[in-house]
């Protein structure tokens, strides 16, 4: 009887072995494979991607052209927030006119957020501690969602289309230890993904333009940035609603609120955790 349980052991074991060593020849074979699809330098993508960014730059132009027109000393403080007195200054503004020129305030925000986030501009944290001032709570979790959501995805195609070879020439070590850990939750992806996103592990501009790269498919990339963005943001926009008492970003984020994301990115790993050990039990 002892002998059957020390072979089983020794099995489970080799099989565990065997699907690291598979993870870990998918990721390389990923990687190689994207490897052969590369098109162009890192040099043309650099241009190309400019290119890009400076159409995106003329549409954010033509959003802000169409806003009323404001008094100088208000139009001025019409920014992407650098630091908590811009927040201020730019709620100061966009709540005197939000009423008035409800369509066009939402359209600016949710272009900047998205702007952004497609670039990976800072300056995100503070649009969400703004939304939390500007609109009810159920919009502002499901506006901020959405643009985080939207402004990934257009990070992860602008990487799917031009941003490979940088990938390979300045982010090789990393992105192939990456690839290794998604073979490894290839089953469930999503859920992993939720998890990095609720937990500071891995840079969000690390995941966006490298996502492509190792082949995480984009349904699923948004889905699980959808979800995965909601509970720090629901800590942001809460914090929001007392947006003049903040100084900085950092006092949206308590103790409490940090045990709070702790539960959660647990919570998003566990049904992953019990389908292992019911498949374990099962084989």
């Amino acid at each position: 009887m002892a002998k059957k349980r020390k072979e089983k052991r020794e099995n489970d074991g080799l099989s565990s072995t065997q699907d690291e060593v598979k993870a870990n020849a998918g990721a390389s074979e990923a990687l190689k494979e994207a490897q052969h699809t590369e098109g162009g330098s890192a040099r043309m993508s650099l241009l190309i991607l400019l290119s890009i960014f400076t159409f995106a730059a003329s549409v954010m132009y033509l959003v802000y052209r169409n806003f009323p027109e404001l008094p100088d000393d208000e139009m001025e403080k019409i920014k992407i927030p650098k630091d908590m007195d811009d927040a201020k200054a730019l709620g100061t503004v966009l709540s005197k006119y939000k009423d008035t020129y409800y369509s066009q305030v939402l359209v600016a925000y949710f272009a900047t957020y998205v702007f952004l986030q497609t670039f990976a501009i800072p300056g995100s944290i503070f649009l969400s501690i703004l939304s939390g001032y500007l609109y009810p709570f159920p919009l502002a979790l499901f506006l901020v969602c959405l643009c985080s959501g939207l402004g990934a995805s257009f990070c992860y195609m602008l990487s799917y289309l031009v941003g490979r070879p940088i990938v390979y020439k300045y982010l090789t070590e990393r992105a192939h230890k990456w690839s290794q850990q998604i073979e490894k939750h290839r089953d469930h992806l999503i859920n992993y993904i939720i998890f990095l996103r609720i937990t500071p592990f891995l840079p969000n501009w690390f995941i966006n333009i490298t996502s492509p790269v190792i082949n995480v498919p984009l349904g699923v990339f948004f889905i699980g940035t959808f979800l995965g963005v909601a509970p720090p943001s629901f800590v942001a926009i809460n914090a929001g609603t007392t947006l003049y008492k903040l100084t900085t970003a950092g006092e949206a984020v308590s103790w409490n609120s940090l045990a709070v994301l702790g539960v959660l990115a647990v919570l998003s790993i566990l049904p992953v955790c019990f389908q292992k050990k019911l498949q374990k039990k099962l084989a």
